[in-house]
């Protein structure tokens, strides 16, 4: 069984030992924004979402013999919790939530500047770190941090209410800078006193190792037998990977949701400036990651705020054409994570006229992710690190529209897996692997690979280049704008 709380929904499902899906289920939830910069989610969600989603999944397949659960979720998040084990707040949600931006270079220079920072933690601080929100919370909200002892995020909260371990994946502990150490693999003790002071840090282990097995508690509320492995499980977007394959270093994996994330391995961890360095799913295996602050949380607004079907918006884009009709879009509708690292950046349509339509609209948007795909790509290659191919999976390619612009605006060929359910997939293969030897080739062959289309290469040259300028020609204005809401 694979379990994932989303950003937008909790995924469910169980899978066989060779890799088929036999039944799937979800729970669709929204997360809260109660203030300017803040996006924060009722953490008891996830394991009500589980509890229920468990009995659903094993009443759909009555004869199955579930033999073990992984579990992924969005992230990095923080969720305080206190000795009774009772969450004190709602979650603070991955980078998304900005609230913490001011801190970022109070902290970065009392910790010796970005340089030292990265030296060990792989990375510079933004909004995107745990770290830097747990810092964030002990410093505006004393009298919650004072009765905190824990942290978890979906994905350790599941496993902990499962098992009654409290452990973290690397991975997601990679994520908490600047607590974390990429080389040592560790938590960095000091700064950890520092920034979150009192706090007991969990202990780490890989995304696919034994975390405990279900008790008793657990197999009552959830109707999952005692006794059963639970994997340490993984951040959606790394398990989403895991489930495509993650080992050739020049491929980037694209996880189409309601963010977009991106990742490409590594042989060693190398700081790539506006971006993140991450520990990988085993010794010796890292990353360098990026991720959009939204993808699909635009298409689905323009959708529901227009009124209109799937289906048909996205035959309006298609008909709409390369360049949307003279349209352009800075996709920053909730600031921007990497690599611009702006949380005060906005959304900009440019170009529009009374002739524009919901479908030229829709596929500007559509572009614009991509042209901010293509962005990652060009600050990996000036790093040394080439990207010669993608793979993209998530709900976003389930029309192969979006993946196929993605191509042909990066000029790269594409591969889509037969499986692109995503995180939860990801989570029952690391399931799997506790039991038994899993091949990822059987698991989850390519079914097409994209190829870019060259009559579409100048146009979209041409595009990608007044993408770059308005940006920073728009800055002034838009920072102002952000300030006023």
């Amino acid at each position: 069984m694979g379990i994932d709380v989303g950003t937008s929904s909790t995924k469910a499902l169980l899978v066989t030992l060779d890799g088929e899906i036999v039944a799937q289920a979800m729970r669709d939830h929204t997360v809260d924004r109660p203030g300017r910069g803040l996006v924060e989610m009722d953490g008891d969600v996830w394991w009500a979402e589980c509890c229920a989603l468990v009995p659903e999944l094993l009443a759909a397949e009555p004869t199955a013999e579930i033999v073990s659960v992984g579990v992924s979720g969005m992230g990095p998040c923080v969720l305080l919790s206190g000795d009774d084990g009772r969450p004190l707040r709602p979650a603070v949600l991955y980078g998304v939530d900005t609230r913490a931006a001011d801190l970022i270079d109070e902290i970065t220079e009392s910790l010796g500047g970005v340089d030292a920072m990265r030296a060990r933690t792989g990375s510079a601080l933004s909004t995107q770190a745990a770290g830097l929100k747990l810092a964030w919370l002990a410093r505006h909200e004393p009298e919650i941090w004072a009765r905190a002892s824990r942290f978890t995020m979906p994905s350790s909260r599941l496993v902990e209410l499962l098992t009654d371990e409290y452990v973290l994946d690397h991975h997601s502990a990679s994520h908490c800078t600047p607590l974390y150490d990429v080389h040592r693999r560790a938590w960095i003790d000091e700064w950890v006193e520092r920034l979150a002071p009192g706090l007991e840090m969990p202990r780490l282990a890989w995304s696919g190792d034994r975390a405990g097995v279900v008790t008793e508690r657990a197999a009552a509320a959830t109707g999952l037998p005692a006794g059963i492995p639970v994997t340490v499980g993984a951040i959606d977007a790394f398990a989403e990977g895991l489930s495509v394959g993650l080992d050739d270093p020049e491929r980037m994996f694209l996880q189409y949701g309601t963010t977009m994330f991106m990742l490409v391995p590594l042989a060693e961890p190398r700081p790539v400036p506006g971006l993140w360095t991450t520990v990988g799913d085993g010794p010796g295996r890292f990353s360098a990651a990026g991720g959009l602050a939204t993808a699909g949380a635009i298409t689905d607004w323009l959708r529901q705020l227009t009124g209109a079907d799937w289906t048909d918006i996205l035959d309006e884009a298609a008909d709409s054409g390369v360049g949307a009709r003279g349209l352009l879009v800075l996709p920053y509708f909730a600031g921007e994570r990497t690599p611009l690292g702006d949380p005060e950046a906005r959304g900009v349509i440019a170009g529009l006229t009374v002739r524009h339509t919901r479908g030229d609209i829709y596929r500007a948007v559509l572009e614009a992710t991509a042209f901010a795909v293509r962005h990652h790509v060009e600050v990996l290659a000036e790093a040394g690190i080439p990207v010669r191919s993608l793979v993209g999976a998530g709900g976003g390619v389930l029309s192969h529209l979006w993946p196929q612009i993605v191509s042909d605006v990066c000029g790269l060929p594409q591969v889509v897996p037969w499986v692109s359910v995503g995180a939860s997939f990801g989570s029952a293969l690391l399931a799997a692997g506790l039991v038994t030897e899993v091949d990822i080739d059987l698991w989850n062959p390519p079914a097409i690979v994209l190829t870019p289309d060259e009559s579409a290469r100048a146009a979209y040259d041409e595009a990608y280049r007044d993408y770059r300028r308005l940006y920073p020609d728009t800055l002034e204005v838009v920072h102002r704008l952000a300030a006023r809401g």
